[in-house]
């Protein structure tokens, strides 16, 4: 993601256009949305939606009503309704684009309490939002040094300034139930201005935050994912990952979200499995399963005597040996169907850039002593100069 106004710093590492996801194009914030019907003309007789998607601190966004019939585009700088005084935000998402996402996000867009845009942002009110956002890192240290000095079992994550600068939002994580009335008054009397304390989640904090998986890819609640799906460990047996606290959860402490992409695809094809806890008589004895790989079709069983030693099935033989067991008909053993399965595995090696030896250089290298001890001799033999 970027602007027009990005730029290349030295090595070619990318500088940026240095706003702080404030720039005028809107090309550099997470979770933009493309207007694909920008170039559209609307039908004759059709008037333009009335509300539009405005974009504030990080990834909040919210809807307003153009009762002023502005001429609105994809970045201009509004003043918008809040509950006391105004706030300052970034127009992302105008004409009918903006009646998807309300339906999307199920605002009903009849609703009157659809807060209005009051005009286009004056210099003045940019310069005093732009003044209030330069403060915001200085208020969030003092913060966290008041809360640390009242022994408050919680962390402040971010601080959000209205667009007069007449209320900060606090955005705070904690595991229990926090009372903060003293660090409210504390703050109010400190900086002067009106307090709001909101809990967010681990997951909302990293969102906020942005970061590199695992994957080394920027994390996807800070780019592109808008909504959070609750993650449990049964997504990762159905996939047949082991259960890693450290390898399953992400930066925010939970569970990947990631782990909900393919979930869909792995329960469709269990669909046609056999369940892992199925039995299979044979008269040998009770065979249970032990193991299943969903891409080869294949599942694994061992008897009750015999754990170590596993017999490799097909879901279709597995499939047809439940139904023999239904029907009360024998089955002699396992080995009589895994013998089909045995296949001669064949080493395909090509020595395609002329090397015969892929340890050569594993094996150290021999030093001639003989050689050495030649050359001390000679030096002893060779008669003294003449000073």
């Amino acid at each position: 993601m970027g602007c027009n106004s990005c730029s290349t710093g030295k090595d070619g590492q990318p500088r940026g256009c240095k706003n702080n996801g404030t720039c005028g194009t809107d090309s550099c914030n997470k979770l933009t949305v493309f207007d694909w019907l920008s170039n559209m003309s609307l039908p004759s007789g059709s008037q333009p939606f009335d509300c539009v998607e405005i974009r504030f601190k990080n990834s909040r966004k919210e809807f307003f009503r153009n009762t002023e019939n502005l001429s609105l585009s994809i970045g201009d700088i509004v003043a918008t309704q809040s509950k006391s005084g105004h706030d300052i935000g970034l127009v992302t998402l105008t004409g009918e684009l903006v009646k998807v996402q309300m339906k999307r996000k199920k605002v009903s867009d009849s609703e009157e309490e659809i807060p209005k845009v009051y005009r286009k942002a004056t210099q003045k009110d940019i310069d005093k939002w732009q003044k209030c956002r330069d403060k915001e890192e200085e208020i969030k240290k003092r913060a966290r040094e008041m809360a640390i000095l009242l022994k408050l079992q919680m962390k402040i994550s971010d601080v959000e300034f209205q667009g007069d600068g007449s209320k900060a939002t606090f955005y705070y994580t904690a595991e229990e139930r926090v009372d903060f009335r003293q660090l409210i008054k504390d703050m109010a009397k400190a900086f002067g201005i009106r307090i709001e304390m909101r809990q967010i989640g681990y997951r909302q904090e990293a969102q906020r935050f942005g970061g590199i998986g695992s994957c080394g890819r920027e994390l996807c609640c800070s780019t592109w994912l808008s909504d959070f799906r609750s993650v449990s460990t049964s997504a990762a047996r159905y996939q047949q990952l082991s259960l890693n606290p450290q390898k399953l959860a992400g930066q925010c402490g939970k569970l990947k979200c990631c782990l909900n992409y393919e979930l869909d695809l792995y329960l469709e094809a269990l669909e046609d499995f056999p369940s892992q806890e199925s039995k299979l008589f044979t008269e040998k004895g009770v065979a249970f399963c032990q193991k299943t790989d969903i891409f080869k079709g294949m599942l694994w069983f061992s008897y009750k005597e015999e754990a170590s030693n596993w017999h490799m099935l097909t879901k279709e033989q597995v499939q047809e040996i439940l139904d023999r067991n239904k029907a009360k008909k024998p089955v002699a053993s396992l080995e009589e169907f895994a013998v089909e399965n045995i296949e001669e595995e064949k080493v395909i090696f090509e020595n395609v850039v002329g090397q015969d030896s892929l340890t050569r250089f594993d094996r150290p290298k021999r030093r001639n002593k003989g050689n050495k001890n030649k050359k001390r001799r000679n030096n002893r033999k060779r008669p003294a100069k003449n000073a």
